[in-house]
């Protein structure tokens, strides 16, 4: 004999399928219908699919019992049209993947959570239709203040702002795909120890994920196993916009093992975060500079990326703002360009580039159109050292840093090859001042250049 439940769960699948004859053929199978042993089911507030202010106001009511009674809420497949939900503490909603469809109607914002423990979402699209979101909404979903945000599984396309906002808040973003939204696809600021593991960003105006900071200080955000694409920076600027992934003032973060393509800029940029661990990620086709770590950090982890078509490789930088302290060890860079977003300073088409306190070994660069390796900027040098690098297709293997000012660097044990204009070059800011040095013919007294091979 069919429960009560079972008999609502038939019900909702024939509404959504047209007739009771193809619900009874076509049920959820073991496999794809979620545990809804405790759960409230929608059917039973009235809350059907196609719903309005009224059935809003039902689905709001279901989802406060709900959490009351620290039980979920399940959608059955259909498309539940919404607006201007607060969800209360321990919310969890849940649905069938691919077709319980929550469809913002505008005039405001979608979801929002304020100052509670636990908000959950799992197996839902959730579809902003490109509508007007209120100033007061950062996001199609916003949360703030919430110890743990935990989305599952979600699809969360079409915001004009943010996909998602999360201030001040904890828990995990996995399994999700955010597509479509205006400006990033998911934007956390002062999170705390924070996880977006294996998502899903793609056509996005501005972002991929942001994990920023109001004033510089401990985040501990993990950014693992994503998949971020086609990022756009729609508001211009010479690096704000367009990053595949932007961590900014976020101290402790690790951004590790992302595939990362065709972002307007930087597939990972930094920008005064320390303590940041960026390690084997797969950065293709940036715009800009593939990696950089810039302004004012202390301690930098770049290791085993491989870069594959950028304007610049990676980029250790900003020693006049205090940036220092990194290793950049066995990473790939090749196919670069001299082609950039706007006029550099220094100029496209360089491998590597680092200025203090630094360590750069291991690491193989190929067609780098102007230098291989840059070692500090006019008198921004001190304490970097070079080592078991192979560069080819370069014209310039190396051009360190020989202005008033700069500091030491020890260049030893590199193979260069195909470097048509010199292997080891001294320059004063772009201006090359110096014979070929690779063979430990060096005049200056703060640089050692010994051991490199030349062919």
């Amino acid at each position: 004999m069919p429960s009560r439940r079972d008999m609502l769960l038939l019900l909702a699948a024939s509404a959504v399928g047209g007739g009771t004859s193809r619900a009874l053929a076509s049920p959820l199978t073991a496999a794809a219908q979620p545990d809804l042993r405790g759960t409230i089911d929608a059917v039973e507030y009235r809350a059907v699919p196609e719903s309005g202010d009224r059935k809003t106001r039902n689905l709001e009511q279901m989802i406060k019992q709900a959490a009351a009674e620290n039980v979920p809420v399940f959608l059955p497949p259909g498309t539940y049209r919404i607006s201007n939900l607060t969800l209360p503490d321990n919310t969890r909603i849940t649905g069938v993947p691919g077709a319980s469809r929550i469809v913002y109607t505008g005039d405001g914002r979608l979801f929002a959570a304020e100052n509670v423990r636990r908000i959950e979402l799992s197996n839902l699209v959730i579809d902003g239709g490109n509508r007007w979101l209120d100033d007061y909404a950062g996001g199609l979903l916003q949360f703030t203040g919430v110890d743990e945000v935990l989305i599952d599984n979600c699809e969360i396309g079409g915001s004009r702002k943010h996909g998602l906002q999360l201030e001040r808040c904890g828990g995990r973003i996995e399994r999700s795909r955010i597509s479509g939204a205006a400006q990033s696809g998911l934007y956390a600021v002062d999170s705390a120890n924070l996880s977006v593991t294996g998502n899903t960003i793609a056509d996005c105006g501005n972002g991929g994920i942001l994990v920023h900071r109001w004033k510089k200080a401990e985040d501990g955000t993990v950014v693992s196993g994503n998949r971020i694409s086609n990022i756009r920076a729609n508001d211009g600027g010479t690096g704000q916009n367009g990053n595949g992934i932007n961590v900014f003032r976020a101290d402790g973060v690790m951004v590790v093992n992302n595939h990362i393509s065709d972002c307007a800029f930087t597939a990972i940029r930094a920008n005064s975060a320390s303590d940041v661990q960026i390690s084997s990620n797969q950065c293709r086709r940036s715009g800009e500079t593939a990696i950089y770590v810039e302004f004012s950090f202390e301690g930098a982890v770049v290791s085993a990326n491989m870069i594959d078509g950028a304007a610049n490789g990676i980029s250790i930088a900003n020693f006049d703002e205090g940036g220092r302290l990194a290793s950049v060890t066995g990473n790939v860079v090749r196919n670069l360009t001299l082609n950039g977003p706007y006029k550099h300073e220094v100029g496209f088409g360089i491998g590597i580039a680092a200025e203090a306190d630094t360590l750069v070994s291991g690491n193989v660069i190929e067609g780098a159109p102007r230098w291989g390796l840059q070692i500090g900027w006019g008198p921004y040098l001190r304490n970097v050292v070079v080592s078991g690098n192979v560069v080819r297709k370069a014209p310039v293997g190396c051009a360190v840093s020989v202005a008033e000012g700069a500091g030491a660097a020890v260049i030893t044990d590199n193979i260069f090859q195909e470097v048509g204009e010199g292997a080891v070059l001294g320059f004063e800011w772009d201006r090359q001042v110096s014979a070929e040095m690779a063979g430990g013919r060096a005049p200056y007294t703060q640089l050692t250049v010994e051991r490199n091979r030349v062919s």
